[in-house]
């Protein structure tokens, strides 16, 4: 018989074993919570004051078609670069042996995709041309445009704006051209206000040149 008052020993045991469960779980809540609090902002965080993109000047209209095979496409690729630029962080050289980044300014995602879509615009805006873009290098198509993205930035000594590119363009049957293109505009203040329209710019600049390259 078990003392008045008193629980089976087997049901002491229980009852720690529930206790036991329901604060390794309230532990594990909080653990999750912690963690989500360095991941997830809700509207506490600072983030930078300005996103930087890049708009095409010249666009296709909206109705506009363009038609042909997969093959007879071009396709354009994610320029390669270096992780200066492989960041959403907009470069500043500082020297020839040193870079930093324009304080409060971020690119809006990776400035390669943004340049990639600027160039596949300008592109189709010139013509009836059918442009793909990729960023796998898995789309076929009968011209391919890849390249190098040298610069995409502010030259903080002279005060500029310096887009570079190594344009490849493979060609049916092997064949490979390659040309560089550059466009710089001068006499601009390390602020986002002023750096961001300048930028645009001069991708734009470079986005024309490579696409009459192209014709």
């Amino acid at each position: 018989m078990t003392p008045h008052g008193s629980f089976p020993a087997t049901r002491t045991a229980k009852m720690h074993s529930r206790s036991l469960f329901r604060s390794g779980l309230m532990a594990l809540s909080a653990g999750l919570a912690l963690a989500l609090s360095g991941c997830i902002s809700f509207g506490g965080g600072k983030g930078p004051d300005s996103l930087f993109t890049l708009t095409a000047e010249t666009s296709v209209p909206a109705g506009s078609t363009a038609s042909g095979t997969a093959a007879e496409a071009l396709v354009v690729l994610d320029p390669e670069t270096d992780r200066r630029l492989a960041v959403q962080r907009v470069a500043v050289a500082v020297d020839p042996s040193n870079v930093a980044y324009l304080k409060k300014a971020m690119w809006v995602e990776r400035p390669t995709r943004l340049f990639r879509s600027l160039l596949a615009e300008t592109i189709r805006a010139k013509g009836g041309r059918l442009v793909f873009e990729d960023n796998e290098g898995t789309a076929s198509g009968r011209l391919r445009l890849a390249g190098r993205l040298l610069d995409l930035g502010y030259d903080g000594p002279t005060r500029t704006v310096v887009v570079r590119y190594d344009a490849v363009l493979e060609k049916p049957g092997g064949e490979v051209s390659t040309k560089r293109f550059e466009a710089r505009i001068n006499g601009v203040d390390p602020e986002s206000r002023e750096a961001a329209p300048a930028l645009n710019r001069a991708a734009n600049d470079v986005a024309r040149q490579v696409a009459d390259w192209i014709g």
